[in-house]
This record gives C-alpha cells, structure tokens and sequence, in this order.
C-alpha cells in the first residue's frame, strides 16, 4: 500500500484516479493545484506523486522542482499534451514516468506499481521528515527533536510515534494500532498500547497534546 498524492486541477481526474487507487489498498490525498501540493508535501511524508503538468497558479514541473528541494519523492506525470518536450522536460527534472490524457485508469495503476517496485528494487533511501513548531522527527534517522534537543525514547515507541505521525489526521482504531505496530501475533492486552501513549506524551513535554485520545476508537496526531 501506497501513501499516495493525487495533483490535478480536474476534480473528476481526481476522482477516477482515486477511485482505482483506493481499489488497490492505496491511501490517497488530493489537491486541486501545485501550491496546495507543496504545503502538503512540507507537512506530509507521500510514497508517490501523481502530478498534473498544465495546473493555475503552479504547473506541474515547477511543483515537481519546490518539493524535490526538501523531499525525494517518485513523480509521475500527467498531461493532455504528447509533446516530445514535456517527456523530455519532465525527465530531466528526474520524473520516473509520463502519463498522456486520456489515460486508462488500470494501465495507470500498473505504471505505479512498476516505478514502487524500481524505487524499493533500487534500495534508494527517502530521507524523511516531519516538523511542527520546536518538534522534529527524522524518520530516516530515527531520531525526535524537542527544541532543537535529542528525545530517548525505547525502539517500540519510536515505532508508535512513528506510525501515528505517517498517519496523522487519520482516526486510528486500538486494533489498528496494535496490529501495525505490535504485529498480527501480538497476545498481550491493549492495555500495553495505553502505557505507552503515556510514556510518549511525557517524553513530547509541550508537544504531547499532538497526541490525540479517541474515546471508544483509539488515537489520532494532530501536530
């Protein structure tokens, strides 16, 4: 499953890419133009891009060009021109591949799915980032920053906070939690997940409110 965003100005575009996306177990994110994307992409970690060329207020290779500043994310491109120029523009920015309009919504799928399998077969190593205010994590790393000063924290809450923070704004259920980060075999009680919401929320200091208790549901991040 991919951590998947979808930039185009078309809302129907939108619509039938993340129809077929979410089929294939993808999570999806949409925004309707370049400046929106790349707000996302600062706040955001994504597996892939699946970007627009001809968008107001920011074409696509400009978008392409800003994110690449701050995070190296597999791009592919769409566009309703077949112009030799665009594939040959969109290649040197470093696009992974070129989609023209109109487009067959499996075939799109496929070309996905190859440029995931080139970027994990390539071993390339996405260094990823998130930050808010004085918090910053370095998945990659694996480090946490409060201020500018290192957080200990144990491997399984690194893993915890981790996952929360790759699926913040998403309301993640106690199951959810545990099977991804515990695993599918894990026997203990839910109780263990609480314990170390607690140990988390001490260790983030001013930042613990980040960590958001669902009644009846589970947790959400909301940094």
């Amino acid at each position: 499953m991919a951590n998947l965003l979808i930039v185009d100005d078309e809302e129907k575009i939108r619509a039938l890419i993340k129809k077929y996306a979410l089929y294939e177990g993808h999570h999806v994110t949409e925004a309707p133009n370049g400046m929106a994307a790349i707000e996302l992409c600062r706040t955001q970690l994504f597996d892939i891009i699946i970007m627009d060329i001809m968008m107001p207020e920011l074409d696509g290779f400009s978008s392409v060009k800003e994110i690449r500043k701050f995070q190296d994310i597999p791009v592919l491109m769409l566009s309703a021109r077949g112009e030799e120029y665009d594939k040959i523009h969109g290649f040197e920015l470093g696009i992974d591949d070129y989609v023209v309009k109109p487009f067959s919504p499996k075939e799109l799928m496929m070309r996905l799915e190859a440029i995931m399998k080139r970027f994990r077969h390539t071993g390339t190593t996405v260094h990823e980032v998130f930050e808010k205010d004085g918090f910053h994590a370095d998945f990659t790393a694996r480090k946490i920053l409060i201020d500018s000063q290192p957080v200990d924290l144990s491997p399984k809450e690194y893993d915890l906070l981790f996952y929360l923070i790759k699926n913040r704004t998403i309301a993640l259920t106690r199951e959810q939690i545990i099977t991804e980060v515990w695993g599918y075999a894990y026997g203990g009680d839910d109780r263990t997940l609480d314990t170390h919401i607690k140990l988390l929320r001490k260790s983030l200091g001013e930042y613990a409110q980040f960590i958001t208790t669902l009644r009846g549901v589970g947790y959400r991040f909301e940094g």
